[in-house]
């Protein structure tokens, strides 16, 4: 999958060191659901998810196209076959954010997902405070639905979660 920018590949090896980087970042243990603090490690773990080769979600390194350079990623973080949907996340390291790489990142996944999985729908939840990530969902097309209160359990907080989705059938 590619748009001439980015292109995202299945996550492997040799994304072992930017999956690293991304877990410490402050804004990605913040706004998203990975461990803080982020274990020695864990992303060989974080890997290991998305290669169990069950259907039950997908990941991508997004990798940009003239330098082949690690950018982030974007996965379905889970995905219901029969139910044909998905819940959606992307993360985009320190060093490419403000380049459109998450909105470039988030269409190829939705297109991907709609075409090749045949979902009908897809998710993401994002913490309200994320304003960056709620411009890439909207600039992506997706539709704000509504806030799950107090949905969210991380670091012994409980937060709201604001959901968007984009169905097959959405205009583009």
């Amino acid at each position: 999958m590619r748009d001439g920018n980015v292109r995202l590949e299945e996550l492997a090896e040799r994304h072992l060191e930017g999956l690293a980087e991304l877990g410490r970042d402050r804004d990605v243990q913040r706004f998203t659901y990975v461990p803080v603090p982020w274990p020695e490690g864990f992303e060989r773990t974080w890997l290991e998810r998305y290669d169990q080769g069950d259907g039950a979600r997908a990941g991508f390194a997004v990798v940009d196209e003239a330098t082949g350079g690690f950018l982030g990623m974007a996965a379905l973080v889970w995905v219901d076959v029969e139910g044909r949907q998905a819940e959606a996340g992307y993360i985009v390291a320190a060093s490419a954010r403000g380049r459109g790489v998450a909105v470039r990142a988030l269409v190829l996944l939705t297109d991907w997902a709609f075409e090749e999985l045949g979902l009908e729908r897809i998710e993401l939840r994002i913490t309200p405070e994320n304003a960056a990530s709620i411009k890439v969902a909207e600039r992506a097309g997706y539709v704000r639905e509504g806030v799950l209160r107090s949905v969210h359990f991380k670091q012994g907080k409980r937060t709201d979660l604001v959901v968007y989705s984009r169905l097959k059938s959405d205009p583009v």
